[in-house]
């Protein structure tokens, strides 16, 4: 797939309810000038944000990319983007408090697996394999889950759910979405 338009200089959170969350993001097939820069807009608006991670649907595009940083910006060595990101490998498993920028104000206790392998391409197009565990391994499956149209509404029992759209509708008639 050619990049779709990327220009857009100012992007926002898309948020829950929003289609293009829902999408099953498509391959990057070119990593140009375009996608670093829209590499860099995704992390100031993470930071911004004060996120840990963002997903590219999350602001508006169907692609495979995600970028972490658990530094929120603090430790330039702790960001990572991840282009056409897979879990090859996973084991154990956890279970620990999400939130996320496209579900705001909202919580949820969230099974995961401790460690996992993936295999991405960098911003230079060069595919490695890395390991994770803890809380990155947590914040990139997480990422990697919007990039198949799931967020952490999805991962709860349907009573859960339930509650979860009750708050959510509380919360857009306080204004506070």
């Amino acid at each position: 797939m050619k990049n779709p338009n990327l220009s857009k200089t100012n992007l926002r959170i898309y948020k829950y309810g929003e289609d293009v969350l829902r999408e099953k993001c498509k391959k990057i097939e070119k990593i140009d000038e375009l996608i670093k820069t829209f590499v860099n807009k995704m992390k100031r608006i993470m930071i911004e944000k004060n996120g840990v991670g963002l997903a590219a649907p999350q602001v508006g595009k169907a692609i495979q990319l995600v970028i972490v940083d658990p530094s929120v910006g603090e430790d330039p060595e702790e960001f990572l983007p991840l282009i056409n990101p897979e879990i090859i490998n996973s084991e154990g498993e956890e279970s620990g408090e999400e939130g996320c920028l496209s579900v705001p104000g909202i919580l949820l206790q969230i099974k995961r697996s401790q460690k996992i392998t993936i295999k991405a391409l960098d911003l230079d197009g060069k595919e490695f394999t890395q390991d994770f565990s803890d809380f990155k391994a947590r914040v990139i499956q997480h990422e990697l889950d919007h990039l198949n149209g799931t967020l952490i509404i999805d991962k709860v029992s349907s009573l859960k759910r339930q509650f979860v759209k009750k708050e959510i509708k509380r919360i857009k008639n306080n204004g506070e979405w």
